[in-house]
């Protein structure tokens, strides 16, 4: 009996999209997912910025996010890891 190995690789979200593709998600999604995941003060831990240790917002963040690529980066990768160990445990 052949068993199904999954990876964070294929993990997909409830559309049968592949997590790692981000389809169909906006910056403001993600950036709300993480932070009901992990509050303010956990995404400044986990992600050195000031957006989100001084005042943080939605709004405010989503603005430098959208100027700075290698910030938006390291948010869409946090994304995809949280997304895809969320979608593994439930397998």
């Amino acid at each position: 009996m052949p068993t199904e190995s999954h990876s964070s690789e294929d993990a997909r979200d409830e559309s049968g999209h592949l997590i790692r593709e981000l389809h169909g998600i906006t910056l403001a999604q993600i950036l709300e997912y993480l932070v009901a995941a992990y509050g303010w003060p956990e995404l400044d831990r986990r992600i050195r910025i000031n957006c989100f240790a001084v005042n943080p917002s939605i709004k405010s963040s989503l603005t430098f996010l959208r100027r700075t690529p290698w910030a938006r980066t390291k948010v869409e990768e946090l994304y995809i890891q949280t997304r895809t160990a969320e979608v593994l445990r439930r397998k």
